[in-house]
């Protein structure tokens, strides 16, 4: 396969999400699981989403039990200058092939391992990956269905019609610090978060606010962008069809700029 570059100029991550948003400008994150992809794969993958000028690779799991991780940065950054961010379901998931780390916080459930104590014990190999870290206030809202991301985090996720929780919880992720706030409706969520929930929280922060899980479509993601989102994460559904990253990306980028 050729390498498939394009042009990225590649600054601080976060300061590059910061300008994004400021901006106005919304971008597309392919999300990879390493434990569902192999080269061959992960190949496809790379030229679909250099093609359609994907702005961000996320690469992480719940579990990731293959030993595929840093293979699978590696090769991203071989071949395209896509920027990858690393999206840890646990402190072990750490390569520093990366480019940045989201430094996970979960502020929607009450689970003190996730929301500092694993931080603890992986801080020190974190701090010595060299990655640029981003704290992230990680919110998980009800998709509908137990997925991975409940089960794991072992905390019940924000309800879907509650946007009163999910605003003040956003609001004290950002004043406690983060830089970013995550919001995550798990993979395979039966439903995506609804565009009046996106709305709420991000008209009560002024950091960048990521959203995934549910989103199917290049409509959906489409519509979240317009309610607010400014990184739009798709992984299941890219599994499941790999040609929707050109669609998607398209939708993304499309949205008319707002300054």
């Amino acid at each position: 396969m050729q390498e498939t570059k394009h042009h990225f100029n590649l600054k601080n991550i976060y300061h590059s999400l910061s300008e994004r948003k400021q901006q106005g400008r919304k971008s597309f994150a392919v999300l990879i699981d390493p434990d569902k992809v192999n080269d061959e794969s992960m190949e496809q993958l790379i030229e679909l989403a250099a093609d359609a000028r994907v702005d961000y690779f996320f690469v992480g799991g719940s579990l990731v039990i293959s030993s595929y991780l840093d293979e699978c940065v590696q090769l991203i950054k071989k071949r395209c200058n896509i920027p990858v961010i690393l999206f840890p379901g646990s402190p072990s998931q750490v390569s520093k092939y990366a480019d940045a780390l989201l430094y996970l916080s979960l502020i929607s459930g009450r689970n003190p391992e996730l929301l500092i104590g694993q931080h603890v014990v992986s801080a020190p190999a974190v701090k010595k990956s060299g990655l640029e870290i981003m704290p992230t206030g990680y919110m998980v809202i009800d998709g509908g269905a137990p997925t991975t991301v409940s089960y794991i985090s072992n905390a019940s996720p924000l309800p879907s019609d509650k946007n009163e929780i999910a605003m003040c919880t956003a609001m004290a992720g950002e004043m406690l610090g983060m830089r970013l706030i995550y919001m995550d409706a798990g993979s395979g969520a039966r439903r995506a978060i609804s565009e009046n929930m996106i709305e709420k929280v991000a008209s009560c922060i002024d950091i960048p606010l990521i959203v995934g899980g549910g989103i199917t479509t290049a409509e959906k993601a489409y519509l979240n962008c317009k309610a607010g989102a400014d990184v739009i994460v798709v992984g299941n559904a890219i599994e499941k069809d790999p040609m929707l990253i050109k669609e998607i990306a398209a939708a993304i980028h499309s949205v008319p700029v707002i300054n």
